[in-house]
C-alpha cells in the first residue's frame, strides 16, 4: 500500500513539474536562431519589440546551415530565421517545425571594399577582374558556400562572371556572412561579396565602400522563418511581430525586399 501511495505521489509531483515547466517555457525569453545577414536589422527590431511588449528575447546569429545542424542535435531554439528557405524546408521535412513558415525578406548581395583598397566597384566585376589580372589581389572574402546562403550565392555570381577558378588562391571564407564582411573590410583583404544589409549598416559604411549587385546573376535569396515545435507564446508573438509594418520598415531600411502582405 505504501509503495502504491509513493508511486502515486511521485507521479503527481512529476505532473506538476511538467505543467510548471510548460507554463514557464511559454513565457520565458525564447532562444532565437537568426541568419547573420540580418543582424543589424534584427537588433533594431528586437529592441523595438522588447520595449513595446516587455518580453525579452535571446538571439543567436550564425550561418543557416550550421543552425539546422544544431537544431537537429537538440539546440533549444524556438524560432529560426533562415537566409535561404531550403533550410526551413529541411527542418519541416524532419518534422521539427509547426509548418513551413513564412517568407519575411528577400536578400541582396553587395561588392564591398575598404576605403583604401585599389578595388574598383562595378556591377560587371571588371574592376575585380583587372585587380586579379594585375596580381595585386591577395585576399577576397565571401561566406563559406557549404553552409552560408550568401556565400553560396556569391560563388554563383563569381561563376557567372567566369572568375571563380582564377580567384581561388585569394578567397578567404567567413564562417558566416557577417564574419566575411569583417574580413572584407579589415584592411587585410582588398574586398569581398557580402550581404547588402550588412554593407548598409553604419558600422560598415564607416570603414568601407559598397555597391549593390544585380540579383539576376544568382539564385534568389528568399529568406524564410519558422516556429519550431517547442515554440512558446513569446516566440509565437514575436513571429507575428516580425510580419508587422514596423518590423517590415526596418528590413526595408536595410536593403531587403519584402514579400507582399496577404
Amino acid at each position: 500500500m505504501m509503495t502504491w501511495l509513493w508511486r502515486g505521489f511521485t507521479l503527481l509531483l512529476l505532473g506538476w513539474s511538467s505543467a510548471l515547466w510548460a507554463a514557464g517555457a511559454s513565457t520565458e525569453a525564447p532562444n532565437i536562431a537568426a541568419a547573420a545577414n540580418i543582424k543589424f536589422a534584427m537588433d533594431e527590431i528586437v529592441k523595438n519589440y522588447q520595449q513595446a511588449s516587455g518580453h525579452h528575447l535571446r538571439v543567436s546569429y550564425g550561418s543557416s546551415g550550421n543552425f539546422v545542424a544544431q537544431i537537429k542535435h537538440g539546440a533549444p531554439f524556438q524560432l529560426f530565421l533562415s537566409a535561404d528557405e531550403k533550410y526551413v524546408d529541411a527542418l519541416q521535412h524532419a518534422g521539427m517545425t509547426q509548418d513551413n513558415g513564412v517568407v519575411y525578406a528577400y536578400g541582396r548581395l553587395a561588392l564591398v571594399a575598404p576605403k583604401n583598397s585599389p578595388l574598383t566597384l562595378d556591377e560587371d566585376l571588371s574592376g575585380l577582374k583587372a585587380l586579379l589580372a594585375s596580381g595585386k589581389l591577395s585576399r577576397f572574402a565571401i561566406a563559406n558556400p557549404a553552409h552560408a546562403p550568401y556565400g553560396e550565392r556569391a560563388k554563383q555570381l563569381l561563376q557567372h562572371h567566369g572568375l571563380w577558378q582564377d580567384l581561388q588562391p585569394a578567397v578567404v571564407y567567413g564562417e558566416n556572412v557577417s564574419q566575411a564582411a569583417q574580413f572584407a573590410l579589415s584592411g587585410s583583404a582588398q574586398g569581398g561579396i557580402v550581404a547588402l544589409s550588412l554593407a548598409l549598416a553604419p558600422q560598415f559604411q564607416a570603414r568601407g565602400r559598397y555597391l549593390a549587385l544585380p540579383q539576376e546573376q544568382h539564385r534568389p535569396l528568399t529568406q524564410r522563418m519558422v516556429l519550431l515545435n517547442n515554440a512558446g507564446s513569446v516566440a509565437q508573438d514575436f513571429f507575428q511581430y516580425l510580419q508587422s509594418e514596423p518590423a517590415r520598415a526596418v528590413f526595408s531600411a536595410y536593403g531587403f525586399g519584402l514579400p507582399k502582405v496577404p
